[in-house]
């Protein structure tokens, strides 16, 4: 949904997903107004509102906030939507398959967030990602012809040849069923300031707007390299959707080998995928369980 948007809601979103991503390091209010940049005082009205509500709790000896019991209802209620339950499960199955870390990554409103991350070191849940090109091919590849087109305008708006190069990527991820993302850490890290540097906030130079436009072409067609080739190549993610009802993305489920690996194993986790989202997807709609 598009729109104004609350700022006063916004920030008290933002103090509940702080205190989510930190996990068990406790906060005091000062520190959760210093990360936040928010006044002193409204981070008290914020807190001391979500603690009458229960969604958060003080430490009253060491005066530290954490999440509170009245977000059980609220974590109950998400966990309970179609796909999702089924999905944790099998990222949980396919880490200890393959030996590498496995998400699951939903979409809210323009941005691709992580919210389970299972076999990693890392505790990525609540991680955001724009969805704009690199980012997010398979939920733009399955998405409605008029959302792909503003998908793909955030990296074309200016070149018809880029905007046609990624459609033709967009149909050749859904022919194939399954995204292969061969992005090093340098070049994810790459595409990440990309974003930053086009916000949309500065008037960018044409020539620059258009370099930009081009790399992000560049990154996400990456899905695609040299079909001939035998050698072993540096995937950061094997990604296959779960669609709803009619036919959209309501998830994704990844694996990430963060490493070279072979084609043919590339084919076989991808191929696996597919076999597995293709189960959730039918169990959740006919409300069966999943074996997956």
């Amino acid at each position: 949904m598009r729109g104004a948007i609350s700022a006063p809601t916004a920030r008290v979103v933002d103090v509940v997903e702080l205190l989510a991503r930190r996990g068990n390091v406790r906060l005091r209010y000062s520190d959760i107004a210093r990360e936040l940049d928010l006044t002193l005082a409204t981070t008290h009205t914020i807190l001391k509102t979500l603690c009458d509500r229960g969604w958060v709790t003080r430490d009253p000896a060491g005066k530290a906030y954490t999440l509170g019991p009245g977000l059980a209802v609220v974590a109950a209620a998400v966990n309970t939507r179609p796909f999702v339950e089924a999905a944790r499960a099998a990222a949980v199955e396919l880490a200890a398959e393959f030996g590498y870390a496995a998400s699951v990554t939903e979409k809210v409103a323009d941005s691709l967030v992580i919210t389970a991350f299972e076999g990693g070191e890392r505790a990525w849940p609540g991680d955001r990602i724009p969805y704009a090109p690199p980012f997010g091919a398979v939920f733009a590849a399955w998405d409605t012809a008029e959302e792909r087109r503003t998908w793909i305008q955030r990296a074309a708006a200016t070149s018809t040849a880029i905007a046609e190069r990624l459609e033709l990527t967009l149909a050749r991820i859904r022919d194939r069923g399954f995204d292969v993302d061969y992005t090093s850490p340098a070049i994810g890290r790459a595409a990440s300031l990309i974003g930053t540097l086009d916000t949309g906030t500065i008037a960018l130079p044409s020539n620059i707007q258009e370099t930009l436009d081009r790399l992000r072409v560049e990154f996400t067609t990456l899905g695609f390299p040299d079909a001939t080739s035998s050698r072993p190549q540096p995937v950061a993610a094997i990604t296959a959707p779960v669609l709803d009802a009619q036919g959209h993305v309501a998830l994704l489920l990844s694996v990430h080998p963060l490493g070279e690996i072979p084609p043919e194993q590339i084919d076989t986790i991808g191929h696996h995928l597919v076999r597995t989202t293709t189960a959730i997807t039918g169990a959740a709609r006919s409300g069966a369980r999943t074996e997956l």
